[in-house]
């Protein structure tokens, strides 16, 4: 049990429910999501509890200036922005919340998904140009195919849960899992999702052994042309690694709800070309980081953060 002071200091918007959760379980919140990075660092030394989304970088240097800090908490699943050593290292517990946004992220990869297979994005645009083909539209079902899961964590879990019903064979892989075969996934090698998989989606976290690692060499390993589907880092994926993969057909699809850059204003030459093509290329489809960013993920958030807070009280 840690004892800790009853103020949590938050730095990012988060949901108006998070006041009377934090009340419950006795806590008060001083909440600054306006304060920048030199406000934060003046107070941060008060608080034992920092809750956040990705405000800002939790690296050595500013853990420098919270030397009371117990418990961080971040708004959300992934914890690549947090100094997850230093912290372990200063006994401060991290707290996060897939469980939070999993079944937002698992219905924005099945509906992207969905889109792709029955070219929507590409026939809703002709239809408003009065353009009426129906073949050049032919979809793609679903049923008998097979859909590689590589990350079998929360959120890949809730994804499998969505596919159930659609008559698809479901392949899982994880690097930190065994023995999770059931009745709706076979655990697989990556080696068998190579072979035998016609789509393939992402579910792991960013890390910085992991950065850059469906490359081009990657995604040559798959036998057969793949639709891809990314809601899990952008970082994880070079840009130029996919569209040389559009271009040559081994990649038939891509659905993108993550960029490696995000900061469309700040895009390299390079980046910004490769952008281009993504942007004009009819089979892929592209949504602004907001897989998990559900009216209903917001709330439900908050309310996994509030509970492992309390969990770590009693």
């Amino acid at each position: 049990m840690i004892i800790l002071n009853r103020k949590v200091l938050i730095i990012d918007k988060m949901h108006d429910s998070i006041f009377n959760m934090l009340e419950q379980i006795g806590f008060s919140a001083d909440y600054r999501p306006d304060a920048s990075r030199q406000e934060i660092e003046a107070v941060v030394g008060d608080y034992e509890v920092l809750f956040l989304r990705s405000k800002l970088s939790v690296d050595e240097a500013f853990l420098r200036k919270a030397g009371r800090l117990k418990v961080v908490g971040r708004a959300g699943a992934g914890v690549d922005q947090l100094d997850v050593e230093t912290l372990e290292q200063r006994g401060i517990s991290l707290i996060n919340a897939p469980e939070g946004n999993r079944d937002a992220v698992a219905e924005h990869a099945v509906g992207m998904l969905l889109c792709l297979q029955n070219n929507l994005l590409k026939a809703d645009a002709q239809v408003r140009q009065s353009i009426w083909d129906r073949e050049g539209n032919r979809g793609t079902e679903l049923s008998e195919k097979t859909v590689g899961i590589i990350g079998y964590g929360h959120m890949g879990q809730a994804f499998a849960r969505r596919l159930q019903g659609f008559g698809c064979r479901l392949l899982a892989y994880d690097k930190f899992r065994q023995g999770f075969s059931d009745e709706l996934v076979q655990e697989s090698s990556q080696e068998d999702i190579f072979e035998q998989a016609d789509v393939v989606s992402f579910h792991f976290p960013l890390t910085e052994e992991n950065r850059g690692i469906i490359n081009g060499a990657y995604l040559s390993r798959f036998k057969k042309e793949i639709l891809l589907i990314n809601t899990a880092r952008g970082e994880i994926l070079p840009l130029k690694d996919l569209v040389e993969k559009l271009k040559s057909g081994k990649v038939r699809g891509a659905a993108l709800d993550v960029l490696e850059n995000e900061k469309l204003h700040q895009l390299s030459a390079e980046e910004k070309e490769n952008f281009d093509y993504l942007v004009q290329c009819d089979k892929v489809l592209l949504s602004p980081h907001v897989a998990g960013w559900t009216h209903e993920s917001y709330r439900k958030i908050n309310a996994v953060l509030v509970e492992k807070l309390k969990n770590l009280l009693y």
